[in-house]
């Protein structure tokens, strides 16, 4: 009995000693190297605060950001997966449905030109023009770096990435396939590959590759379903026009409108994925923000 008495209190003396040293390590503070892991970043760039950049450093940022933007919207066909090539398949079995209609809906288009508002096509016509497209998108991204406001910086980024990916693609393709415009009076089927002539650059619509994408990327800093139908009718009057005058066919702009769509899309998702903008999760001193209502389409600051 004596024996066991000692070896219990033995044993209650190290526990109780073991217990002490673990309070005390608890109270402890960790070292820095310990205590704080670094996190995971996809790019060196995103460990710093971007509201703590100069603007020069922003401007090299979001340079690299729209540069990767455009790779990744050429090199997203090989990261395909099954859901992908379905899409794919279906937007090629719809372009060749509407094929099939492209002169009865060329006819019907061209018959509806003369009750049209002239400062409607003229709109469409402007709109759709690289000039004026890369102006307004230059525009919002030098308000974003002026006012160091990130979400007004990363649209301008995706605006400039989504659009250069886009205009290369329609650039090259319409020189491919020298489709002949429908006011040409050749028809639907009248190709001219490698042509150099603008009478057969018919295929896509740059309009509608340029306006749409516009309006499809600006739209996504919107959460009301009636803004973002607001802005997609605006971005549609551009590819309307072209076949109310005549200067391409349903197919043609059908397809340019869903290219915007596609590419937007996986630049947007690209940004997102590597974490290039994260204005969500920090506070400015002055929020700026994109705002569309009635009569109004501009810039808020609210403090």
């Amino acid at each position: 009995m004596k024996y066991f008495s000692l070896l219990f209190v033995f044993l209650l003396s190290i526990n109780t000693n073991a217990q002490e040293k673990s309070d005390k390590n608890k109270e402890e503070p960790l070292p820095k190297s310990i205590e704080e892991e670094p996190k995971e970043n996809t790019e060196d760039e995103s460990k710093k605060l971007q509201s703590d950049m100069t603007r020069w450093q922003m401007l090299k940022y979001d340079g690299v950001s729209a540069f990767g933007g455009i790779k990744n919207a050429y090199t997203q066909p090989f990261r395909w997966k099954g859901k992908d090539w379905a899409t794919f398949g279906g937007i090629v079995a719809g372009t060749a449905l509407l094929y099939l209609i492209d002169e009865p809906a060329n006819d019907f288009f061209t018959d509806q030109e003369e009750d049209i508002p002239d400062f409607v096509k003229e709109t469409g016509f402007r709109f759709g023009k690289p000039l004026v497209n890369y102006g307004l998108t230059t525009g919002i991204y030098a308000f974003g770096l002026i006012t160091k406001n990130e979400k007004v910086r990363k649209t301008g980024v995706l605006l400039i990435a989504s659009a250069t990916a886009g205009g290369i693609i329609q650039t090259v393709s319409k020189t491919l396939a020298g489709r002949a415009r429908p006011y040409t009076g050749k028809g639907k089927d009248a190709f001219k590959f490698y042509s150099s002539e603008a009478d057969y650059h018919s295929f896509p619509s740059g309009h509608a590759i340029l306006s749409f994408t516009t309006a499809y990327a600006i739209s996504k800093q919107f959460e009301n379903p009636y803004v973002k139908g607001g802005i997609y009718a605006l971005g549609l009057i551009s590819p309307i026009s072209r076949l109310w005058q005549g200067a391409h066919w349903l197919t043609d702009v059908t397809l340019g409108v869903v290219l915007s769509v596609v590419i937007v899309d996986g630049i947007d998702n690209y940004l997102n994925k590597k974490e290039r903008y994260v204005y969500n999760s920090r506070k400015f001193k002055i929020k700026w923000d994109l705002t569309l209502g009635a009569g109004q389409l501009g810039v808020i600051g609210r403090f």
